[in-house]
């Protein structure tokens, strides 16, 4: 698939702001003890992924009824969606000067998920969670995402990297209470 950054100016895919606040002390911490078991930039990716992934289970297969959206807060909760796993995600890589985008996918609902960049190339990872039927895996060599788009039903990739969250997703994550009036409020579009 043909991506496209939203910016030109890779710096922003490096930026700590609101939601990726990779400038956290829980996200430094995190990210620290990480690195300390990798050998290189590619195996503290694969690491921190691995840990998003496999550590701060998907609220929908949990059961969570929290919402989380900020980076830090997922790491405090242990909790999230897509989407927040996507940020915690993000948070950990630019924490460590990889650089990070933020990008999704159409099913009946959007979905979130990451792409860094190694190599100058972007490659698409999902932090979802994996579980019966979803098998994604840390991978520079062809994706191994949770889901691929079927385009006869309408859904589909959205080619564009984003340095921050989706305003929509972003919205949706703020205004819910809990996880099951967020499920009832997910994007359905960008």
């Amino acid at each position: 698939m043909q991506m496209f950054q939203q910016t030109g100016d890779l710096s922003a895919y490096l930026a700590a702001d609101e939601v990726i606040d990779h400038h956290h002390a829980v996200v430094r911490e995190t990210a620290a003890r990480l690195a300390r078991g990798a050998a290189d930039s590619y195996e503290y990716a694969r690491s921190a992924f691995e840990f998003v992934r496999d550590v701060i289970p998907h609220s929908q297969d949990s059961g969570d009824p929290r919402v989380t959206w900020r980076a830090s807060d997922v790491l405090v909760q242990g909790t999230g969606i897509c989407y927040a796993k996507a940020h915690a995600l993000a948070a950990l890589l630019r924490a460590e000067d990889i650089p990070t985008a933020l990008c999704y996918q159409k099913f009946d609902v959007v979905h979130g998920l990451v792409a860094v960049r190694f190599n100058g190339d972007w490659h698409r990872q999902d932090p979802r969670g994996n579980k019966p039927g979803v098998d994604a895996q840390f991978s520079l060599d062809g994706e191994r995402l949770a889901f691929a788009p079927d385009p006869a039903s309408n859904e589909m990739d959205y080619p564009v990297l984003y340095a921050a969250p989706h305003p929509v997703v972003l919205d949706a994550l703020k205004a819910a209470p809990d996880r099951p009036y967020l499920w009832q409020h997910l994007p359905t579009a960008l």
